[in-house]
């Protein structure tokens, strides 16, 4: 009250003190906003500048919507009138864009909008910077309202550019005239198409002049100076692209980056080739960018900045054509084996859309698929092979060669998993085709595919069973073969239902039915259906169609592009970002967000249901099933924070227990958020998916979730996280994917802390992630000879750890199979000499060192007790897994 009464006084030192409380400390739903708002209402009435600037001021920095419900009417009638000071013009166009921003839809557009455009021509430039702000915003919304400005930005943009720099002495930064308005006026006029001839003039005019003087010797050595000059310049060649209409101009600024590829600023470097990605993709400039190939190639196998390295990436992507195609897919390739973990899948997808969408010879598309999955079989992602194999079922000229091909990698000791799926899909189909061969008979095909059949996980188990039940169709000589496989023990007695039932309808499809009728049954693959390649229809959602489309298209494009509304396609705001070379391109098990979505009503049954347990991301994808993923955020990495955090985490190790034998499910839930996850494993790497859903109708703004690492833990686990929207509309979901390498065992979890404003108030609440050492266990099968043999291996004291315990859940028999199979280690039936006890095996896999592990779990029923024993060959793991696991029981 004290701060209110403040605001009434005609001293500055009093009033300030009082606005100052205000806009920090007071809530929007505070009892006093009535009071406050009169008091601000009578500073705005007085025309004494000073009392105005410091109302606007406070309305800007409270920015609530109910000060734009009071304040949004008279703010634009202070903006324009004749006789308000410089300086309240200033605040007053700034407090009206922080409106805007927070409350688009209670800031009335009127007859003002016409009168603001006309302060461009104002004489104090600090109005222009602060009007070409507001009206930058207003007219990516309204372009129609603004399009007058065009011309008068252009006039105000001639005038900085050919003017010395003593002439605009007060807006001079270092030798650079008004660096930040002309910045800001190039961004205003790449809200519009390219404007009518006599103002287009005038604007090439100023374009050649920027880009005159960036050949021009710098007036300072001072890095100010090259910083402010090279952002003009850089704006005016994203104004260049836009437009795409100057040849002369694109290929001048396509130049003009190709300096830059080779300067010693990194920051430079990154920006030259980042524009120059934009270039590639125009008709003028496509042979220019071209032209820097070498440098584009030198820049990725010597530069010392991943993110450098990563737009080199996306520049050989974009320049990309039919000429130069075997060339980049090769040097991509070559790249790939030393690439970066965190842009690997990245380059897998674009070598694989690369070289299906220039190959003129098939054998050359298949050989450079199964050199991808030999390099970087963990980065290839369903969507490839599914279409290597539609591509190969669709060409007759290629399927022969496809199988030799497949044949003979299979040969190799050591084949990627994704390479066994290609290898049985393709060898089931047109095996028949290189059967012929002594080398590769019928009985050594199935030989080779069943070698590694016991190394594959459950989904590629399931796919060779379907290729040898092809096999007994293709080569009736080997039927006697593959049916006794079938009707083996580990087959018709699997755990897994999905095995057992293929076995169990296999073996009886093969023993009652009649030649004709398995010829009918298991008939050859009939050709898909023509249409978009699945990859690259990932492409286009991750990175908008503009970044992928042929400069055919282009070309069969461009009059209508240029000749069509100035109204952009509307949007919703809250989940678009600007497409950058720097986007998505993979987000595996990524699900449609609901942004675009009305709020509901009721916060019951807001979120979409991405959280039930029956649905597992590392689960395959059938053919086609691209549709169902949605686009995900950009992947510009961020940094993960070593400190620990301030708040209280929530129910730490009951969260934890939670998810140690599940990988998806809803980590945290309160009456603003839920926060829901989705995991995959392999080895020691593993993805994340978390979903952030606002149960509310109101907006989360400044949404900042970040993964806290302490010191230990983060010589242990490697974390890249990618940013989220800071906005999360009411009854809407964002994602966030962190991707995980496990560098050595650890004891601890990382700690997730997630800020956010609701209603003015910062909200600050921590969890635990459930990254636990389990997670990156890889299951072993073992007979029981081998098993007890390791076991006695492992007898020392120091690793072995033995806990008995209390049952705490019902002591069902099939549940815990599951939670130990769902632990990570594999199920060893019929090994223990008591049937009753479970045992497992596997291999917790780090980047520095794989640590076997066996466990013995024994029920007693009577007793409702458990004796859990684990044996390692390292203390610490065996203690953490004991630890983890008794949890689970």
């Amino acid at each position: 009250m004290e701060a209110v009464n403040l605001l009434s006084s005609n001293r500055y030192t009093e009033k300030q003190i009082g606005y100052l409380f205000i806009s920090v400390l007071v809530n929007s739903n505070s009892e006093l906003i009535r009071l406050i708002n009169n008091a601000i209402k009578n500073d705005l009435a007085s025309r004494n500048p000073t009392f105005m600037g410091l109302a606007l001021h406070c309305i800007a920095n409270v920015g609530s919507r109910e000060m734009a419900e009071a304040f949004a009417g008279e703010i634009p009638k202070i903006l324009v009138a004749g006789d308000t000071m410089d300086s309240v013009k200033q605040s007053a166009a700034l407090c009206l864009l922080r409106l805007y921003r927070t409350s688009p839809d209670l800031v009335p557009m009127g007859d003002w909008t016409s009168r603001v455009v006309h302060l461009l021509n104002d004489q104090h430039l600090g109005v222009v910077t602060a009007a070409t702000s507001l009206i930058t915003t207003l007219a990516q919304k309204n372009p129609e309202e603004f399009k007058t400005s065009v011309s008068l930005a252009v006039s105000r943009l001639s005038r900085i550019v050919t003017s010395a720099s003593t002439d605009l002495q007060d807006y001079t930064y270092y030798f650079v005239p008004a660096p930040w308005l002309s910045v800001k006026l190039l961004r205003l006029l790449q809200c519009y198409p390219p404007p009518d001839p006599a103002v287009r003039g005038r604007l090439t005019e100023c374009l050649e002049t920027i880009l005159n003087k960036a050949q021009e010797p710098p007036k300072s050595k001072k890095v100010q100076h090259s910083n402010a000059k090279n952002a003009v310049l850089f704006e005016a060649i994203s104004l260049i692209i836009h437009h795409d209409s100057e040849p002369n101009l694109l290929v001048r600024a396509c130049n003009q980056l190709g300096q830059f590829l080779q300067h010693r600023e990194t920051n430079l470097r990154y920006l030259a080739l980042e524009s120059m990605c934009t270039l590639a993709s125009s008709e003028f400039s496509h042979e220019a960018v071209k032209t820097h190939i070498e440098t584009v190639i030198n820049a990725l196998k010597t530069e010392r900045d991943v993110s450098v390295r990563q737009r080199a990436v996306d520049l050989l992507y974009a320049m990309c054509d039919r000429s130069n195609a075997q060339q980049i897919v090769a040097e991509m390739l070559n790249y790939l084996e030393t690439a970066d973990y965190s842009i690997r899948e990245e380059i897998v997808l674009k070598v694989a859309i690369l070289a299906e969408k220039y190959a003129v010879d098939y054998t050359w598309y298949v050989d450079t698929i199964l050199n991808l999955i030999r390099i970087a079989g963990d980065y290839v992602s369903e969507e490839v092979w599914y279409r290597v194999i539609q591509i190969v079922i669709n060409r007759d000229d290629v399927q022969g060669y496809a199988a030799k091909t497949v044949f003979e990698a299979l040969q190799a000791p050591a084949c990627h998993e994704n390479l066994v799926k290609v290898g049985g899909y393709i060898l089931g189909e047109f095996g028949n085709l290189i059967a012929g061969d002594p080398r590769s008979s019928p009985l050594i095909q199935f030989n080779l595919l069943h070698s590694k059949f016991h190394l594959c996980s459950v989904p590629t188990r399931a796919l060779l069973l379907s290729t040898y039940i092809k096999f007994v169709n293709l080569f009736p000589e080997i039927k006697i073969t593959i049916q006794d496989v079938l009707r083996s023990d580990s087959q018709l007695k699997n755990a897994d239902v999905e095995l057992q039932q293929r076995a169990v309808e296999y073996l009886r499809l093969s023993t009652i039915a009649s030649t004709d009728i398995l010829a009918t049954v298991l008939e050859e693959m009939p050709p898909f259906p023509e249409r978009e390649s699945s990859i690259l229809a990932k492409l286009k959602k991750k990175k908008g169609p503009s970044t992928v489309t042929d400069l055919e298209e282009i070309k069969k494009e461009r009059s209508s592009d240029m000749n069509g509304s100035a109204e952009p396609t509307p949007v919703n705001a809250s989940n678009v970002s600007t497409p950058s070379p720097s986007a998505d391109l993979l987000g595996l098990g990524a699900v449609p967000l609901t942004n675009s979505a009305p709020a509901p009503s009721s916060s019951g049954s807001l979120l979409v249901d991405v959280f039930s347990d029956s649905s597992s991301v590392a689960a395959p994808l059938a053919p086609g099933s691209e549709d169902n993923f949605a686009s995900s955020s950009d992947l510009a990495s961020s940094e993960v924070v070593s400190e620990e955090p301030a708040d209280a985490v929530h129910d730490a190790d009951e969260l934890i227990h939670k998810f140690i034998c599940k990988n998806n499910g809803v980590l945290f839930e309160n009456q603003l958020l839920q926060i829901g996850l989705k995991s995959e494993f392999r080895q020691n790497l593993g993805r994340m998916f978390i979903f952030y859903g606002n149960k509310t109708s109101t907006q989360f703004l400044n949404f900042t979730p970040t993964v806290i690492c302490s010191d230990e833990l983060q010589s242990s686990l490697n974390l890249q996280t990618k940013p989220v929207d800071p906005i999360v509309d009411g009854g809407a979901q964002v994602q966030q994917v962190v991707n995980i390498e496990c560098i050595s065992d650890f004891m601890d979890a990382p700690i997730l802390n997630i800020q956010f404003r609701y209603g003015g108030t910062l909200q600050n609440l921590s969890v635990k992630l459930p990254i636990t050492l389990n997670k990156f266990f890889q299951p072993t099968e073992m007979s029981s000879q081998d098993f007890f043999q390791r076991w006695k291996q492992l007898s020392s004291p120091k690793q072995e750890v033995q806990n008995i315990f209390k049952a705490k859940h019902p002591m069902d028999t099939e549940i815990t199979k599951a939670k130990i199979i769902g632990f990570g280690s594999a199920l060893l039936e019929e090994v223990d000499p008591n049937p009753a006890n479970f045992v497992g095996a596997g291999i917790i896999h780090t980047k520095t060192i794989q640590i076997g592990c066996l466990l013995r779990l024994e029920p007693n029923l009577q007793a409702q007790m458990y004796r859990l024993t684990l044996r390692t060959s390292k203390e610490a793991v065996s203690q953490r897994l004991c630890e983890l696991l008794s949890e689970q029981f």
